[in-house]
Order: structure tokens, then sequence, then C-alpha cells
């Protein structure tokens, strides 16, 4: 286990590691010349409502900035492409700014989301055996190496007196374990909304635990350390236009869910409940988040997930 542990962060941290220094430093003078700012996204957070509603383009049109949006289908890649120059600022999970951290990715923690605990949990067929997460011992469980759902596993591993090792771990995509637990082919899944939601809903999925008490699981909003330091009054309008741009869609449920469901291509009835057990919005890194991000770091070295102790407020903007 502890051989397949190290091939796991090995494999992460080659993503990191896969662009040059020189690119990175080519794409960014690119960048301020044309004053375009990269930002990239995932179809689930909260930028696709930014982006979707257009109004960071007006607000930035009066600074002489431009944006170019790119899409990224998990928070590892983000950050991959944060570390080769390419994105200049994105939003991602709790684990993988964990991950980039312990492979030494230049890059700065800027602000947090809200807790969105609720719809993040394991799941097992309305008929399993399994009751309980001490029933996970010994199954095969499906979850995205590397992301929020693989320290919240850990978590409800550790709370219910088992190990990692007590488990055999499926490490697959959201659609990809979705096919899988539809199929019988892993016992459990774990993972977020919307994709807990359809679950429940629509592949006959029951909440095992969600993440009440075992993680805040939260989005980061993260930069490039030269962005994060040359443009620093550019990050309070984007930050400022994320908290306007999460009002809205805290107070308009009908239309958010009218927005994301094509995009997301989910039900809407999945939406929509993914909706109403979150809210939207930004948060100060305080010292709490600050502790919670810590005990991932720490849980990940203690299991040789990462290979080296950190310290997540190094990487913290203004730090």
């Amino acid at each position: 286990m502890r051989k397949k542990l190290k091939l796991l962060f090995l494999s992460i941290v080659c993503m990191f590691l896969f662009v040059g220094c020189s690119q990175h430093e080519a794409s960014n003078n690119s960048t301020e010349e044309e004053n375009v700012i990269r930002i990239g996204y995932q179809k689930n957070g909260p930028l696709i409502i930014l982006k979707s509603l257009g109004t960071l383009e007006e607000r930035l049109k009066e600074e002489g900035y431009t944006v170019e949006w790119k899409l990224f289908q998990a928070g590892p890649a983000l950050v991959e492409a944060l570390n080769a120059g390419s994105i200049d600022f994105g939003r991602t999970g709790n684990s993988p700014p964990i991950f980039a951290q312990a492979a030494d990715t230049l890059f700065v923690m800027v602000a947090a989301g809200k807790s969105k605990f609720k719809g993040s949990g394991v799941l097992v067929p309305n008929d399993s055996s399994i009751e309980r997460i001490e029933d996970l011992k010994g199954k095969k469980v499906g979850f995205a190496k590397g992301s929020s759902s693989h320290y919240l596993i850990v978590r409800a591993l550790q709370e219910a007196g088992l190990s990692y090792s007590d488990i055999t771990p499926a490490y697959l995509s959201p659609g990809d374990a979705r096919i899988a637990f539809e199929q019988g082919n892993i016992d459990a899944m774990v993972v977020w909304d919307p994709y807990t939601a359809s679950t429940e809903l629509h592949s006959n999925g029951k909440l095992l635990v969600d993440g009440e008490g075992l993680t805040t699981d939260r989005d980061f909003f993260i930069a490039t350390e030269s962005f994060a330091k040359d443009h620093t009054a550019l990050i309070d309008i984007l930050l400022e236009e994320i908290e306007k741009s999460s009002d809205w869609a805290n107070k308009n449920h009908d239309e958010l869910a009218t927005m994301l469901t094509p995009i997301l291509n989910i039900e809407e009835d999945s939406i929509m409940k993914s909706i109403k057990r979150r809210t939207y919005g930004v948060d100060e890194i305080n010292e709490e988040i600050l502790k919670e991000q810590q005990e991932i770091a720490d849980t990940f070295y203690e299991l040789d997930i990462i290979p080296k102790q950190i310290q997540v407020e190094d990487v913290l903007m203004n730090n």
C-alpha cells in the first residue's frame, strides 16, 4: 500500500512539472503585454456562475483588461496549468493545493469559498448491506485521487476506527465512478455535488455519511505568485465580482438551476437539490481555515500520500 501511495503522489506531481520555467516566464510576459487575465474554471463551481453572468468582463473593461476563460475537468489539472503559467487565477477544491505545494508549485491562496459539506459524502446503493462506515472494511471504494473526496474518505475511515489500507481504493473521476457504481463494480463512491445529488435521485444511491464533522470541503481561489504580487488591485476586483455573483446565486435558485443544467448536463432536479444545500460566497482565509488545511496536509503526509511535510500558511497571499 505504501508503494501504491507513493506512486499516486508521483503521478500527481508529474502534472505540476510538465512545463518548464521558460514557458511560464514567456506566458506571463505575454499576458502583461496584452492585458489579458486568464482564469481557470471548472463547470461545477462558483467561477462558472461568474462566467455565465458576464459581469466580470464589464468590470474589467473599465480597467483596460479582457478575460480569457479556460475550462478544466478537475482541480489537479487546473493547478498544473497554474504552475505552467497558462492561467493566472483559478478555483479548486481543498486537496489539489496541498499536492501542488508538496510538488513545489509556485502559487498563492487568495481566498476561500463557503463550506459545502452537505453535498459531499460517501454513497452506497439503496439495497446495500453497508449501513455504517465500519462496513466498508474490505470493500472497493471509488473516488478521484488527489481530490476533496480523497480526504473525506480518509477522515471518515479514521472516525470509524479504520485505516486507509482497510479499503481497496478505485481512483475514478466522478463520471467513471458513477458508471462503476451503477454497474456494481464498486461497493461505494465518494463524490461531491451535483454528482452526489444525481446519484441519490437517479442511480439508486443513498448517502452513508456527508461531510459534517469530517470536512468543510471548501473551495480555494488561487493565483500565480507573480500575478498576485503584481496585480493586487485586480485580485480584489476578481473577489468582489465572485462575491456579487455568489449573492445572485444564493437569491435566484430557479434561474441558477436553469443556467447550470445544460452546462453540467445533469438533471435539473439534481442541480436544484445541490443548490439548496450549499451557500456560495467568499471567505477570508482565517486561522480556522488554515488549521483545517494543515490537518489535511498532515494527514496526507502521515499516509505517505505526499512526500514531505508542508506548512500551508507558506502559500497564503501576503504571508
